[in-house]
């Protein structure tokens, strides 16, 4: 598959607009199929499904490659990527029979796998393995879907003689295996043949290293699958950026088997680069591909405005039958995140409760007592602790937040992003130290996303949210960032746990960009300076 994301380059003056990427595209491959011929191997072919409103549909698939155990599909998937959604994909493999519609009673089902794209983003490269009906693995078939940034634009032209030529780049790993980069169309009976520009991330063609070997094969097209070697050459990204000084960039496309037997053969062919251009694109999937974490930390109101939770019309009351809003906010927006934290432990606060053993009043107490570690497994853990505090804690006041602010700004790292999840069923009433702890967070590597629970008159939790205006500190003193996002829950009542996500969740890939930018952080897996490369490489016939 190919490569790439398409991404804006963020904004440096931080007053200004910040684009995000908008688009990711994923590469496909898969190893050890299962054979469903008899005579020949199977013929694969990869769909990609992806959900809406509870139902699949095909978004894109694959070109097919015949008898093929270890498919690299050339095929890109390209798909808008949001950050707030919970974006479920599902790829199917198949091994076609017919020229008809993929997935019909003559193919072969081969194996699927269920994901987010969330999950494909945060892990670069995913590898699961496929399941047939009814969980079942398929033998050891594993299928492999990687996402990569950044924009390189390549064309060639003139090549060899009367043969149907397409081009391979491969990168050259570490331990010496080799990736498919880019597979180009085939151009029928050309002497002079042009592919179509083509776009591929700095990460997928060197890992953002210049020096890495790129390994280029040109093949004859065969529509049996058995393409003629025309030749091959080794280039490296640092030779191609030597166009941008005015020098020429070129190279020998040998076959070995040639220059063995033929004393006098130089080569099949020179391709020559005739043009390069970077752009510089740090994007939000930039930091998390080059190992961003996002920390998930949720902070629950235990104000006794919130009623006895014993009483079926507490706002904390657990029902059995039906989460309580608390509960709906904090699983809708922790499911987002929680993709993105590769240990999937998650801090979990309380305040405006008196807690066991001597019931003193705290506003920033860990819900599962554990003062050395207030971290809980997965999501899951986080529902637990927070029902299992509710019998031993005793809902008192007042409605402070600013101690857990001033808290997470503190345990900052640079490859680290906090996003703080504040829940209340009422307005704070430390406003001043509030406004003064959101400020300094702002200059901090954190996002505050406060949920109004309940019915309470919420109209000056509004100054918090920056939409309306700059916060500003009770100095006078300005955010650096706009780091907070209020929502009253009511607003989303009727709603799919989904629509308060995405509501909360919208600004943050922006605001992890504005973050690192300001602070001058490229991604922790560099992605250099890139302006855009368009290769121009020509390609001329020898004898």
């Amino acid at each position: 598959m190919n490569d790439v994301l398409e991404a804006t380059s963020p904004a440096t003056n931080l007053s200004g607009p910040v684009t995000c990427v908008t688009k990711v595209e994923l590469r496909v491959s898969c190893k050890a199929l299962l054979d469903r011929d008899t005579l020949n191997k199977s013929d694969p072919c990869v769909l990609l499904m992806v959900q809406t409103n509870g139902q699949w549909m095909e978004l894109d698939r694959t070109e097919v490659i015949k008898s093929n155990l270890h498919p690299v599909f050339a095929k890109v998937f390209s798909l808008d990527y949001y950050f707030e959604e919970v974006q479920k994909l599902r790829f199917e493999v198949y091994d076609i029979h017919g020229t008809h519609s993929i997935g019909t009673r003559d193919d072969d089902f081969l194996g699927g796998v269920e994901c987010t794209l969330g999950q494909i983003v945060a892990q670069k490269r995913m590898v699961k393995p496929l399941l047939l009906k009814y969980g079942k693995y398929a033998g050891k078939s594993t299928i492999t879907v990687r996402v990569f940034v950044i924009l390189l634009i390549i064309s060639r032209r003139d090549l060899f003689s009367k043969s149907d030529p397409f081009l391979e780049i491969y990168r050259i790993n570490d331990d010496e295996t080799e990736q498919l980069v880019h597979r180009t169309e085939v151009i029928k009976n050309n002497l002079n043949p042009v592919w179509e520009p083509f776009k591929v991330s700095l990460i997928s063609l060197c890992s953002c290293d210049e020096d890495r070997k790129l390994k280029c094969l040109v093949w004859d097209y065969d529509s049996r699958g058995k393409h003629d070697f025309i030749g091959e050459f080794y280039a490296t990204f640092r030779e191609m950026q030597a166009i941008s000084s005015g020098n020429k960039v070129s190279w020998d496309c040998v076959n070995p088997k040639y220059k063995q037997k033929k004393r006098n053969y130089k080569n099949s062919g020179v391709v020559i680069l005739t043009d390069i251009k970077l752009h510089k694109v740090y994007s939000f999937l930039d930091y998390i591909m080059g190992g961003c974490q996002i920390h998930f930390t949720v902070a629950i109101d235990f104000t006794a405005s919130n009623g006895d939770p014993r009483n079926s019309c507490s706002l904390h009351y657990i029902n059995p039958y039906q989460p309580n809003e608390y509960l709906k906010a904090l699983i809708a927006v922790g499911e987002i995140c929680q993709d993105y934290d590769s240990d999937k432990r998650f801090s979990a606060l309380g305040f405006g409760a008196r807690i066991p053993p001597n019931y003193e009043v705290s506003h920033d107490f860990a819900i599962n007592f554990n003062p050395e570690d207030d971290e809980c497994e997965e999501i899951q853990g986080v529902v637990e602790a927070y029902q299992n505090c509710l019998p031993k804690i005793q809902l008192y006041g007042p409605t402070n937040v600013s101690p857990i602010i001033n808290r997470i700004a503190k345990s900052r790292t640079q490859t680290r992003y906090h996003i703080l999840l504040i829940l209340t069923d009422g307005v704070v009433t430390d406003m001043a130290d509030t406004r003064e702890a959101i400020v300094r967070a702002s200059y901090q590597p954190l996002s505050i996303i406060i949920v109004g629970v309940g019915n309470a008159d919420f109209t000056d939790m509004q100054i918090l949210d920056g939409d309306d205006g700059v916060l500003r500190s009770p100095k006078g003193e300005p955010v650096l960032r706009d780091i907070v996002q209020f929502v009253p829950f009511r607003d989303f009542k009727t709603a799919s746990p989904a629509a308060l996500a995405k509501c909360v969740l919208a600004e943050v890939p922006k605001q992890v960009v504005e973050y690192y930018s300001h602070k001058a952080i490229s991604p922790f897996c560099p992605i250099t300076d890139l302006p855009t490369p368009i290769l121009s490489p020509v390609a001329t016939p020898t004898e």
